[in-house]
């Protein structure tokens, strides 16, 4: 298991223990009880819990320092959507775009093979006839729409 797996899934360990969405972690004690460098957690933190991936983090500096991941709480499908909907803004890149899709399959709510599709039509591939500036821009358009499209259908 890579470092950054281990360290997601201690995270995700944490929350699921205590049966919260919110566990609050000091960075330089959970790197040592894991053992690792504190940079990594940061990795994992702003890679792993995102937005996207339906989790805030919130930091606070100083000697009482802490870093609170919370786990968003969705009512529903709706919901869930109409929240990575807004989270995308006006660009996305592909690795943020796939990481969506990913999610979306893993909680059953596309099937593998609309993930499969979402993700080619999602991809750089897809965009090679596209000005290299404005394809974040039209994938998060895309992207808006399918959702919307999926929510719509919900």
């Amino acid at each position: 298991m890579r470092m950054s797996d281990a360290i997601a899934a201690y995270i995700l360990h944490m929350m699921d223990t205590k049966a919260e969405d919110t566990v609050e972690i000091c960075r330089n004690e959970l790197a040592g009880e894991i053992g690792c460098v504190p940079s990594q957690i940061n990795y994992v933190l702003s890679s792993r819990f995102t937005p996207e991936n339906g989790f805030v983090v919130e930091s606070r500096r100083g000697g009482g320092g802490y870093i609170r991941v919370k786990r968003i709480a969705f009512r529903s499908e709706i919901s869930m959507l109409t929240h990575i909907i807004n989270s995308i803004g006006n660009s996305l890149v592909e690795s943020a775009a796939m990481t969506i899709v990913q999610n979306l399959a893993e909680r059953r709510l596309i099937e593998p093979q609309t993930a499969r599709a979402m993700s080619m039509a999602l991809s750089d591939r897809a965009y090679r006839a596209v000005p290299v500036e404005a394809r974040d821009t039209l994938r998060a358009n895309v992207m808006k729409h399918m959702l919307t499209g999926i929510a719509l259908a919900e």
